[in-house]
C-alpha cells in the first residue's frame, strides 16, 4: 500500500497544490480524460498555428495535462527504485563513486547476487541479459539494466527488489487497476498524436521539465518518443534542468544512449522553476533535497551539461540544444564554445529560448 512507498513519490496533501512557491510555469489538475483531450487539442493547434508562422518551430507540451500525474509518481518511482538496485549491485562489486556510465557490472556477478538475493535462479536471469541487453564484454551496464524495463521486455510483473532500509523484498511494479492501465495508455496515445503532427508539420516539440518526483517518467517517456520520431532529425526535445543534482548524470547517460540506438538528441536546458517547493516538500516529507545547494553549484552544472552537448554536436552533428537562459554569462559563454567548437548558426543546432520582454538587453543583441 502507500506507506510502502518511497517518501518522494508519495502524494501529500500538503502539496496536492502544486503551483505553490512556483511563480514562472504553468501547473495542471487532472479533471478528467475528456478535460486532458481538450489540453490535446489546444497543444494541437499550437503545433500548426508554430508551423503556420515560422520554419522548423518550435512548440511546447507539459505531460501533466495529458493524463493523470498519479501515473507519473508511480511509474517514476519504479525507475528510480530500479536505478538504485543497480547502484547498489556496482557498490558490491568494489564500483560505488564512480561515473553512472562508468560503472559495469560482470554478468556473472550480477546472476549470482539476484540469486543469492532470491529475485531470480541463474536460468531465469540469463536470458535477461543475452543478445541486445548484453555489452559484448560479458558486463552490464546502466543502460542495458534501464532497457530491461521497457515495452519490449518480459520481465515479470512480480520483480523484487530489497529495500535498503529494512533488508526486506519488495515487489518493484506497483499493480495498476484496469483503469489507471487504460490512464496510462491513453497518455501514451496523445503523446503519439501530438508527436505524429509535429512530425507532419515540421514543428520541433519540445516537453517540458516538471517536479522532481514526475520528472524520470516524463524523461522515461520522451525518450521513447525520441527513439521513434528523432531517427532522421531532432523532433522531440527533453527538457533538463540543471539545478538538480543527477542532471549531469542524466544528461550523459542519454547522450550515449542516443549514440548506440543512432537517433538524434534533442534537449532543452533550463535551470529550473520549482526550487522553493521542491525544497520545502522534501524537507517537510523527509527526503534529500534533490536540488543543487548553491546557486554557483546550478551555474557549474549548467554549463558543464551544455558543453558535454556542444562537444556531441561537434562530434556528430547528431544533437540539437535550446539554451533556455536570460543569463548573461551563460550566453557568451555558449557563443564563445560554438565559435571555438566551429558550430555555426546556420546549422541550426543551437538556439536559444527566452521569454518576451524578459532580457532584451540579451535578446536582441544576440538576436543579432
Amino acid at each position: 500500500g502507500a506507506e510502502q512507498r518511497e517518501k518522494q513519490f508519495r502524494a501529500h496533501p500538503g502539496f496536492g497544490d502544486r503551483r505553490g512557491g512556483v511563480i514562472s510555469a504553468r501547473t495542471y489538475f487532472y479533471a478528467d480524460e475528456a478535460k486532458c483531450d481538450q489540453h490535446m487539442e489546444t497543444f494541437l493547434r499550437c503545433i500548426d498555428a508554430s508551423s503556420g508562422s515560422s520554419v522548423e518551430g518550435f512548440s511546447a507540451i507539459k505531460l501533466t495535462a495529458l493524463g493523470r500525474p498519479q501515473f507519473l509518481l508511480q511509474f517514476s518511482e519504479v525507475l528510480v527504485k530500479w536505478r538504485r538496485f543497480f547502484h547498489q549491485m556496482a557498490a558490491e562489486q568494489g564500483q560505488a563513486g564512480r561515473a553512472a556510465l562508468e560503472m559495469k557490472l560482470e554478468a556473472e556477478k550480477l546472476q549470482e547476487a539476484l540469486a543469492d538475493l532470491g529475485i531470480a535462479t541463474k536460468a531465469e536471469s540469463q536470458h535477461w541479459f543475452t543478445g541486445e541487453n548484453l555489452g559484448v564484454s560479458g558486463t552490464v551496464d546502466l543502460l542495458d539494466w534501464n532497457s530491461l524495463i521497457g515495452s519490449r521486455t518480459k520481465i515479470s510483473k512480480l520483480l523484487l527488489v530489497p529495500n535498503m532500509q529494512t533488508g526486506q523484498l519488495e515487489p518493484l511494479l506497483s499493480r495498476f487497476t484496469e483503469e489507471e492501465d487504460m490512464q496510462m495508455k491513453r497518455m501514451l496515445q496523445r503523446m503519439d498524436v501530438l508527436a505524429k503532427r509535429a512530425t507532419e508539420k515540421g514543428v520541433r516539440l519540445m516537453v517540458d521539465a516538471e517536479q522532481s518526483y514526475f520528472q524520470p517518467a516524463i524523461s522515461r517517456l520522451t525518450l521513447e518518443m525520441q527513439r521513434r520520431f528523432n531517427r532522421d532529425r531532432a523532433v522531440i526535445f527533453n527538457t533538463y534542468q540543471c539545478y538538480l543534482k543527477e542532471a549531469y548524470d542524466n544528461v550523459t547517460v542519454d547522450v550515449e544512449l542516443s549514440r548506440r540506438e543512432g537517433w538524434h538528441f534533442g534537449t532543452k536546458l533550463v535551470r529550473g522553476a520549482y526550487m522553493e517547493q521542491e525544497r520545502e516538500r522534501a524537507a517537510k516529507i523527509g527526503y534529500e533535497d534533490p536540488i543543487n545547494p548553491t546557486y554557483e553549484k546550478t551555474n557549474e552544472m549548467y554549463h558543464k551539461c551544455l558543453d558535454y552537448i556542444l562537444e556531441e554536436i561537434k562530434c556528430s552533428r547528431k544533437a540539437s540544444v535550446m539554451v533556455a537562459s536570460h543569463n548573461e554569462d551563460t550566453v557568451k559563454f555558449t557563443l564563445r564554445r560554438m565559435m571555438e567548437l566551429g558550430i555555426h548558426p546556420s546549422e541550426k543546432k543551437v538556439c536559444f529560448g527566452q521569454l518576451l520582454g524578459m532580457c532584451d538587453q540579451i535578446t536582441f543583441p544576440l538576436g543579432e
